[in-house]
């Protein structure tokens, strides 16, 4: 949601667009002095649908709005020549855009707001095998593999290299589409690496074993937050659990600089039951203004989306469609 993701969307998305909002006539205050009220980022296709910026990757999506400001939906959509409004990971409290068309969905946080210490006793308590277990697992890779240690904010671009090597495998080998073979998301990612914004800034963080890397993390922090993006590890380790390690140790290291909290993203998976503290909402869905374009865009768009929100919100279903999946990625590999 801050500017400077805005303008690294921009250099890879040449659709990318930014729509300002003002009140009060003449745009430098009007009768009230309000002026400028609030942003909204998005990126419009050739057919004029639109998208939120960086959907596919970004984990917070909507309208930046002065507290207060009242608009109405389809209204902006006009202003902003778009027939329709996508979006993922919609923060939660926009009802702008979420209407009755919206799914919601949890985004599981791990809160270090009263310090790392404070966290391991919540785990202890909440999870003592697991803890307990992961805490052995890392000691035993020092035994075995060499001397572990952590980078919080690795600057090395082959760590980044090896990271995205290994994500790129893991998604070929779980039947899911390699975000890293679309070239906008590598070269997003590389830009996002080097910013070094207060309140936007990539952080590349690295488990090491004997200093070869085997666990690996990228996302985005400002001052309070940590958006946990791209995780991954070695598959050749994985019986001691290196991506495991990785996040205890990042907790860590984000309580030391001040970030409260480290948001896992939407999406169930083990690792993140295990290491919450809580969760957090976002929507998926589509805004639709009427027209032929936005009732060939949901006609497109809305039958698969309701049919995999069928399949998540049913474990059952979800675990199935997930075996399936992996069952398809070895067959491809």
């Amino acid at each position: 949601m801050e500017p400077e993701f805005a303008v690294a969307l921009g250099r890879v998305r040449p659709r990318a667009r930014v729509a300002v909002i003002e009140e009060g006539r003449g745009g430098k205050g009007g009768a009230d002095g309000r002026g400028i009220v609030g942003f909204l980022p998005f990126e419009r296709s050739a057919w004029g649908n639109g998208r939120a910026l960086g959907l596919g990757v970004s984990d917070l999506q909507g309208a930046v709005l002065r507290p207060g400001t009242a608009l109405d939906g389809e209204e902006l959509l006009r202003a902003c020549s778009l027939s329709s409004f996508t979006f993922d990971n919609l923060e939660d409290g926009q009802a702008l855009f979420t209407g009755r068309t919206a799914d919601a969905y949890p985004s599981y946080v791990i809160d270090v707001g009263e310090g790392y210490p404070a966290y391991l006793e919540g785990l202890r308590q909440r999870s003592p095998k697991f803890l307990r277990t992961t805490l052995a697992k890392e000691r035993r890779l020092g035994r075995r593999v060499g001397e572990v240690r952590f980078v919080f904010d690795e600057r090395d671009p082959r760590a980044l290299d090896t990271l995205m090597a290994w994500k790129s495998a893991q998604y070929r080998r779980t039947g899911r589409r390699d975000r890293f073979a679309r070239e906008w998301i590598s070269r997003l990612v590389r830009l996002l690496a080097a910013t070094r914004a207060q309140e936007c800034a990539g952080v590349l963080s690295v488990l090491y074993a004997a200093d070869r890397p085997v666990a690996a993390h990228f996302g985005l922090r400002s001052s309070t937050v940590l958006a946990c993006w791209f995780p991954s590890y070695e598959t050749e380790l994985a019986k001691y659990s290196p991506g495991l390690v990785l996040h205890l140790r990042m907790a860590e290291a984000a309580a030391r600089a001040g970030i409260g909290l480290l948001d896992m993203g939407r999406g169930a998976a083990e690792y993140k039951e295990a290491l919450k503290t809580g969760e957090l909402r976002v929507h998926e869905g589509t805004l639709i203004r009427p027209g032929v374009g936005a009732a060939l865009h949901w006609l497109g768009r809305e039958p698969a989306r309701r049919a995999q929100g069928f399949v998540r919100r049913r474990p059952r279903l979800a675990s199935l469609a997930a075996r399936s999946l992996e069952a398809a990625g070895r067959l491809r590999s």
